[in-house]
């Protein structure tokens, strides 16, 4: 563990470990089986990325998607690591650059696409680059029942059996079903070394909203945030296009994506969104999970999302920096009608669709929450939780009201009218407007009629669509969308059971929206800009995403610290050897106007302790360049010696001598002087 936490340090440019992160680390690099469920933005990759650097042979990664590895393998090899990947990506010379790789025993880490485990070759090239540890990225995508399933996942275990290596696979995403199937597949049902992390994401602000002409709303959450990256997840191909033309018209940076588009246009609108400030996304789910971008600041749903699974995946693309991000879900009663049509209308057997409604009423309770939304989603995960500060409802708790009876009155007119009619009708009848509809089939002469009068249409909205969220009715696809009683309802209409509702959920969603919150001060906007400015050229001009520089939590580290040495700039989080190196000087020249030159022996010392022994040796040596008295032969020692003499740190004469570049002559003038800065540092 003492290398890996060198290696942190040293290549990654990070000072410690995350929570969870070091136990995880340690039974990888013990070779054991592990399975780690983390939340996004929790530093998974580095619990395989960190082992593979510190045992032998090749570490496979099987990951999902393409751009995910190649803007892995980027961002390693910008760090000194020798990573590569194998996809249909790449070019002939990429290809054969990583089998030379593997030929020559360089590389360290290798990207596959569990596609490319059905060609023949794959296990003869596994052995051939002397694999010892297989991780599996996004794990859950071996859940045949999972929204990401991906069929040739199923051929890892397959894999481990043939090579016996060890496995070590991550989620961010995965109930206690998904964990279950993942040990059976990819572990034989033996159970690994389980870590459960957390789900938590407290820097991602969570609200919800009920749909009041949606695109408005939409239109106003961007508009509070421009300038900011963020994604808008639609359910429908068509939408996505509409509402990125309305955000372009409100002058926002905005593209659609969708599977319907070309795969050339898809890849486009990926490469941007890696590159550039500020773009807003507006997508089906086909986009994000290949998306490594750590500073996109905002997730908007315009629509529902599928589960609280599919909703945790999505928003957890926001705030990977650990800065703040925020969310907001619109729904309305056309999305849980959707929902409840597509798991009805599916293939999927009985007992799997009652699994799929009862997804579906978790994230609806979501939705609907009375209190704290982090401790519903949370709960729902099986952790416990305090109320958390940072969602909407904690900055403005809800208006509740006993709705038993009216939830009993609404229940009765579906039952009279032989629940083969939609809200809107049963409205009607429950406020006494006597439409030619109600008349013609009398339902004007129902007990029901009229006893609803002290509710407003939209509360009753607002009732029905609560009652849909709490799964005490649904829409029959069968009947065109009529509301039919579930077996919940039955214990209400008796008075068994008191139903509490929201009276607020009718409210404009621009009223509960959260103050945005600056990244750094005022003072330190305009510096900020220059760096951002200065990464995005270093960026374009190598053709990487500007995170593959320094992600933006790096850069505000500078704007707040502001390195006025490049010693100074080592200390700063995610700035390792390779990338001090690299951009160092650079990004100092931005913050002090005129770049430290040191020089590259120097530089390998930078933000340590030995860096401090090296200037005071130069500065005895200068001293002592003719003598003491100034009038002897002109010595110095090299760069490269005076780097050898502050790490090895001799305590003689003799052990001083024995360094390269430093012979007798050299002993005689600087020795005593060197032992004496060595002893005081």
């Amino acid at each position: 563990m003492d290398r890996a936490a060198e290696l942190l340090h040293s290549v990654f440019g990070f000072p410690a470990f995350r929570p969870g992160q070091a136990e995880i680390v340690r039974s990888v690099l013990q070779g054991r089986n592990t399975l780690a469920i983390m939340p996004t933005g929790g530093g998974k990759s580095l619990c395989f990325q960190l082992p593979a650097l510190c045992r032998e042979g090749v570490t496979v990664v099987i990951s999902p998607l393409i751009a995910l590895m190649r803007d892995q393998v980027r961002a390693l090899r910008a760090a000194g690591v020798e990573a590569g990947a194998l996809t249909s990506g790449n070019t002939g010379e990429e290809t054969e650059e990583v089998f030379q790789a593997i030929d020559k025993g360089r590389l360290k880490l290798l990207y596959m696409a569990p596609e490319r485990l059905a060609s023949g070759g794959a296990l003869a090239l596994l052995r051939r680059a002397k694999c010892s540890l297989i991780a599996v990225d996004e794990a859950h995508c071996v859940s045949q029942w999972g929204h990401d399933f991906r069929p040739d996942y199923l051929r890892i275990g397959e894999l481990r059996r043939a090579l016996r290596v060890p496995l070590a696979a991550f989620t961010a995403t995965a109930d206690e079903e998904t964990r279950a199937e993942i040990v059976t597949r990819l572990f034989d049902g033996e159970a690994p070394v389980t870590f459960l992390r957390g789900f938590d994401r407290p820097n991602i602000h969570l609200a919800f909203a009920v749909k009041d002409k949606p695109r408005e709303q939409i239109l106003r959450f961007a508009g509070a945030r421009r300038g900011q990256s963020g994604i808008v997840y639609c359910a429908t191909r068509a939408k996505t296009e509409t509402l990125a033309q309305a955000l372009r018209e409100a002058r926002h940076e905005a593209v659609a994506y969708h599977g319907g588009m070309e795969a050339e246009e898809r890849r486009q609108v990926e490469t941007r969104f890696q590159r550039e400030d500020g773009l807003i996304v507006v997508a089906t789910i086909a986009f994000g999970m290949g998306i490594d971008k750590p500073d996109i600041r905002w997730v908007a749903h315009a629509d529902l999302p599928k589960s609280i699974e599919a909703y945790y995946q999505e928003i957890g693309r926001a705030g990977r920096d650990g800065s703040p991000a925020e969310t907001m879900t619109l729904y309305g009663p056309d999305d849980i009608r959707l929902r409840r049509s597509q798991i009805d209308e599916g293939a999927a057997p009985p007992d799997r669709k009652a699994a799929d409604h009862a997804r579906l009423n978790a994230l609806l309770g979501l939705a609907e929450a009375l209190g704290c939304r982090r401790q519903v989603l949370l709960g729902y995960f099986g952790e416990a939780a305090e109320p958390c500060g940072n969602c909407d409802l904690c900055d403005r708790p809800a208006q509740l009201f006993d709705a038993t009876e009216a939830v009993r009155k609404a229940l009765s007119a579906i039952l009279r009218t032989g629940e083969w009619f939609g809200a809107g009708h049963l409205i009607d009848i429950l406020t006494g407007t006597a439409t030619p509809k109600v008349r013609e089939k009398g339902h004007d002469r129902l007990p029901t009629f009229a006893v609803g009068r002290d509710l407003s249409k939209p509360a009753w909205g607002a009732v029905f669509r609560q009652m849909m969220g709490r799964d005490l009715v649904r829409p029959d696809a069968d009947r065109h969308g009529a509301l039919r009683m579930t077996e919940a309802a039955r214990p209400v209409l008796r008075g068994e059971v008191s139903v509490t509702l929201r009276r607020d959920t009718v409210v404009a969603a621009g009223e509960r929206e959260p103050v945005i919150r600056a990244q750094v001060a005022d003072e330190d906007l305009g510096l900020l800009a220059l760096l951002k400015a200065k990464r995005r050229a270093l960026a374009e001009a190598q053709n990487v995403p500007a995170y593959v520089v320094f992600p933006d939590r790096t850069l505000i580290e500078m704007a707040e610290r502001k390195p006025a040495t490049l010693d100074q700039m080592a200390g700063i989080t995610g700035v390792g050897a390779r990338k001090l190196e690299s951009y160092g000087a650079a990004f100092l020249e931005v913050i002090t106007g005129a770049a430290e030159g040191l020089h590259p022996a120097r530089l390998k010392l930078a933000g340590r302790p030995e860096g401090a022994l090296f200037d005071r040796l130069a500065e005895v040596q200068l001293a002592l360049a003719r003598g003491e008295d100034g009038t002897g032969k002109y010595l110095t020692c090299t760069h490269s010696t005076l780097r050898a003499i502050a790490e090895r740190r001799p305590s003689t004469l003799g052990e001083l001598q024995a360094i390269q570049g430093m012979g007798e002559q050299k002993v005689e003038r600087f020795g005593a002087a060197f032992l004496a800065v060595l002893r005081d540092g």
